[in-house]
């Protein structure tokens, strides 16, 4: 690594043999890192939740689980799903009441297949082709329209995430093919893009680790840190360094180091012949679901602490996932659960199970919010997008399906905010206002009628 005593780049990296570490933004980067020139980088992560919310049935409604009572910024989360957001309702906007017709089934053939065409609907607000064939066919992405526009901007354009199993080939049920339910992100209508299942697998693409598969596997059997590729170079900062940037890229390097360490050891517990709750998953994928998306929200920070990607998308479940949630206090598996035959109480026990997906969000949230970003942080210039495509699941219907967005977008969402659209509002018109809002210049997504106002004070 080289560096002179001027002003560090912003794309400095700790460089070693078979390993890049890019930096956090240091003091030592001013004046060409400050953004006060230009655009500052927005940071885009869209989350999929499959089968919709209890919130979304009749019951569900009548006792706001889902979207609190009331609209406009006086509005109480206690009785919702959403209550664990109370901490960061400055940065929460909730859209309620909005339907996605294009996840809906037009001709008679698709009817029943509203589970395996609903994820390829949600982050392109478009209508799927029915096929088991490689002529799929949806839409392009909101995470990937944006990348097209502002992912140069950052050495890895953006990363596709997931946390249930996505790699299966071929076709799955209804005629429609596999890669439907496999992926939420879509660079153009026929091109979906893979999902990483394995934390080490994006931790090894964010870091640069190794040149060759063969010396990733090497390093892990001599339990080496990608720290001790880089010390070299970390030695060398150091010495350059004023004591506040040393302290945040001491901050930094122990942030990644942590990461690694967990990645470590979910991978020797793995493969230590001890009985997995999820024989057939890799081996650097744990068991808990907790520890899982975690991982994979740390690894999201980071990378954005370093400006290494601006742009994730992340499938948090699967459709016609079975797992079991026990941390919820429901005991009931995820997709049985959710077709809750519309009975009060089954209902009521798949809010559990809602509550607790919406509440791990927090965790983030909170490494967002400690990322500084110039004169703020890292959630104040960065949208994230939460919902489904489905509403009602046992229904299989598409209509009243949960959304709602954190972050403040830098200014384009005000946050503290509850609105309910129109019955028959497109949930594209929300998605609309919201590429708008970081900066895509567009007037259609997906079967959009207008942009919705995010920032109105409803009464």
């Amino acid at each position: 690594m080289f560096i002179t005593r001027q002003n560090l780049s912003r794309r400095t990296a700790l460089k070693g043999i078979g390993a890049s570490i890019a930096l956090p933004f240091l003091d030592a980067m001013l004046p060409a890192g400050a953004m006060a020139q230009g655009r500052k980088p927005l940071r885009l992560i869209a989350m999929e939740m499959v089968h919709g919310a209890a919130g979304s049935t009749a019951y569900g409604i009548k006792k706001n689980m889902w979207s609190p009572a009331a609209t406009g910024s006086n509005f109480d989360l206690g009785p919702t799903s959403l209550k664990s957001l109370e901490p960061y309702r400055d940065y929460l906007t909730i859209v309620s009441n909005t339907d996605v017709r294009n996840a809906e089934a037009f001709p008679a053939s698709e009817i029943g297949a509203d589970h395996f065409r609903s994820a390829a609907v949600f982050l392109t607000q478009s209508k799927p082709k029915q096929t088991q064939g490689s002529d799929v066919f949806a839409g392009t992405s909101f995470d990937q329209i944006y990348a097209q526009k502002f992912g140069d901007a950052t050495p890895i354009p953006s990363m596709q995430l997931c946390i249930e199993n996505v790699d299966q080939a071929g076709g799955c049920s209804y005629n429609y093919s596999c890669v439907y339910t496999d992926t939420i992100s879509w660079s153009s209508p026929t091109d979906p893009l893979p999902m990483i299942r394995d934390p080490r697998a994006a931790f090894d693409q964010l870091f640069g680790v190794g040149a060759t598969p063969e010396a990733r596997r090497a390093r892990r059997k001599d339990d080496q840190s990608i720290l001790d590729w880089v010390a070299e170079s970390v030695g060398d900062l150091r010495r350059k360094l004023g004591p506040a940037d040393r302290a945040r890229l001491a901050d930094y390097l122990d942030d990644v180091r942590e990461i690694e360490r967990r990645i470590q050891k979910v991978e020797q517990f793995n493969q230590s012949g001890e009985p997995r709750e999820l024989p057939g998953a890799p081996i650097g994928v744990p068991d808990s679901f907790e520890e899982h998306a975690k991982l994979m929200f740390d690894l999201q920070a980071v990378a954005f602490a370093a400006d290494t990607t601006r742009i994730f998308s992340f499938k948090f479940s699967r459709d016609v996932s079975n797992r079991v949630f026990a941390a919820s206090g429901s005991t009931a598996a995820f997709h049985t659960g959710s077709h809750h035959l519309d009975r009060d109480e089954r209902i009521t026990d798949f809010q559990k199970i809602n509550t607790y997906h919406v509440g791990l969000v927090p965790y983030l949230l909170d490494k967002l919010k400690k990322i500084p970003d110039g004169d703020g942080n890292v959630l104040d210039n960065s949208l994230i997008i939460y919902g489904s495509a489905m509403g009602n699941s046992n229904l299989h219907n598409h209509k009243r399906c949960p959304l709602f967005f954190m972050g403040k977008a830098g200014g384009a969402l005000k946050g503290n905010r509850h609105l309910k659209a129109e019955d028959g509002t497109p949930m594209a018109n929300a998605m609309l206002a919201a590429l708008n809002g970081i900066g895509v210049d567009i007037n259609q997504f997906g079967d959009s009628t207008k942009p919705m106002d995010l920032n109105v004070v409803q009464s």
